[in-house]
């Protein structure tokens, strides 16, 4: 592994042969790029939020495999599927809930098993994933485009934990919503909650929106409901991790409270997500729910905040449930309810 520090906002990408990343625990004291040629270290990234958010983690588990591909030693496309499934199965058990990382990894899968031999093997299953990650910026920019219609000139914007360019490839979903809105020529501000326990809003977030200029306010995860009810906010926009084909919307943990609250102060809720993220197949009672450790929630650093011994419950997501929600931002359209009509109308379009 290699270290290197950059300006260049592209979250993952490939080069040389190996995944290059930003390291997303050092921001935002120092922008870090870090390089892999292993698909264990790629895994271990994963796992350890050095990359996160739904899309950005599809693309590095298929990133993960085309390592997988060049560490293969198999002589044969039985001996090197075999490979890659293993890889795979290390590649997923990472982050559970989020459903791009499953679609990337089976997407892969699936193009190995086309070709014949060896290195057409490799060589296919390397173009896949830079054109996934190529893909991810597009849609992203056509979400954003498709989103910003649905916001006015001086609104000020709420969105929790991070969907923007660090959640992606590039860009964004929530965050590429709200670049798009102001590209169109609307001014803009945005209110962003620090998101605890790990604080994407205030570590990538603000670091993301101060970085593009735009007008950012950060607030504690405690004053969503303050802000609301003294019109700070007019409208609320996040990314997810999962949606369900009945518009279950999986997001980081305390997405569920801001739409309740954003329902009890009637202000629009939208979600922005590429169809990527959209599970067709499960119901709620399906969906695992990631529990990460409860150190994140016991001390900041090295600094402890908690007795020791004490129980903790640190889920990394909640469900918000479809009545709560205003629309859906895609790259195909805005699905509006009912979501289980609209939903299946947008992926008909694909």
């Amino acid at each position: 592994m290699t270290i290197s520090t950059n300006l260049s906002l592209r979250t993952v990408e490939w080069k040389d042969n190996k995944v290059r990343m930003i390291d997303q625990t050092k921001l935002p004291n120092e922008l870090v790029f870090v390089e892999y040629d292993d698909f264990n270290q790629v895994a271990e990234a994963i796992r350890t939020l050095v990359v996160r958010g739904a899309p950005a983690i599809g693309v590095s588990g298929a990133f993960g495999l085309a390592l997988a591909a060049l560490q293969s030693k198999a002589e044969t496309k039985e001996k090197l599927l075999d490979d890659l499934e293993s890889a795979r199965k290390i590649l997923f058990e990472t982050r559970p809930t989020a459903i791009n990382l499953k679609w990337g990894l089976d997407k892969i899968i699936q193009i190995a098993k086309q070709e014949q031999n060896v290195s057409d093997i490799k060589e296919s299953i390397i173009k896949t994933a830079k054109q996934m990650a190529d893909e991810d910026i597009q849609i992203n920019m056509t979400m954003g485009k498709n989103g910003s219609i649905l916001f006015d000139n001086n609104d000020t914007i709420m969105t929790h934990c991070n969907a923007g360019a660090l959640a992606t490839v590039a860009y964004g979903t929530a965050l590429g919503v709200i670049r798009a809105t102001k590209d169109s020529g609307k001014k803009i501000k945005v209110i962003a909650t620090e998101t605890r326990p790990v604080q994407q809003g205030s570590r990538l977030t603000a670091f993301e929106l101060k970085h593009d200029g735009i007008d950012v306010s950060l607030i504690p995860d405690t004053a969503v409901g303050y802000s609301m009810s003294n019109g700070l906010v007019n409208k609320v926009v996040v990314g997810a991790d999962r949606v369900l084909r009945t518009g279950h919307v999986y997001n980081k943990i305390g997405t569920y409270q801001v739409a309740t609250m954003a329902k009890q102060h009637g202000i629009p809720f939208y979600v922005a997500a590429p169809l990527s993220t959209f599970d067709m197949i499960s119901s709620p009672k399906d969906v695992v729910i990631e529990m990460r450790k409860g150190t994140e929630v016991t001390g900041v650093g090295e600094k402890k905040t908690a007795p020791d011994d004490i129980n903790v419950i640190n889920p990394a997501f909640d469900m918000t449930p479809p009545e709560l929600i205003t629309g859906i931002i895609t790259e195909k359209g805005v699905a509006k309810p009912p979501y289980e009509e609209s939903i299946k109308k947008l992926f008909e379009a694909n």
